[in-house]
């Protein structure tokens, strides 16, 4: 079996997309809250808020792949912000690549079951892995390799 092709992003690399997806969102009305889906959406988040001055950021917590086992199925909510911090507010959902797209469908059912408005953003995005009807709001590149980001160079 041949090996998968792989899409190495350095720290400069990530810079640059999260430059230009702070680009596209700086047009947009700003968001009430982000919401970084852990532990891959924390660092981007970061880095947008940073360059876009975003300060209200909130955690959801969840599993969907297994480091082990792989693809769950299904998605398990270890942390998840109370309804009422997200209740009639934009809420921009980051996380730092879109695969089966499980898990930030989740995680949007759910701000959108509290009563936010959702907004989706990612770096990468595999519009033939997706598993589900949704696509992203905010995506900057398109790519069917594994990507490997740079805070996960030690794993």
């Amino acid at each position: 079996m041949p090996e998968p092709v792989q899409d190495v992003v350095t720290w400069d690399d990530l810079d640059g997309l999260v430059a230009e997806l702070a680009g596209r969102l700086a047009g947009e009305p700003p968001p009430d809250v982000v919401l970084p889906i852990s532990r891959g959406g924390l660092v981007p988040a970061g880095m947008l808020g940073y360059r876009l001055g975003w300060r209200d950021m909130l955690v959801a917590s969840v599993v969907v792949y297994d480091d082990d086992t792989g693809f769950r199925g299904h998605a398990e909510f270890l942390q998840f912000p109370s309804d009422e911090h997200l209740r009639g507010k934009r809420v921009l959902i980051v996380d730092e690549v879109w695969d089966s797209g499980t898990t930030i469908a989740a995680v949007t059912e759910r701000v959108l079951a509290a009563g936010g408005h959702p907004v989706t953003a990612v770096l990468h995005y595999k519009p033939a892995r997706s598993r589900v009807d949704l696509v992203p709001d905010h995506h900057i590149v398109e790519t069917d390799a594994w990507v490997v980001y740079p805070f996960k160079a030690g794993k």
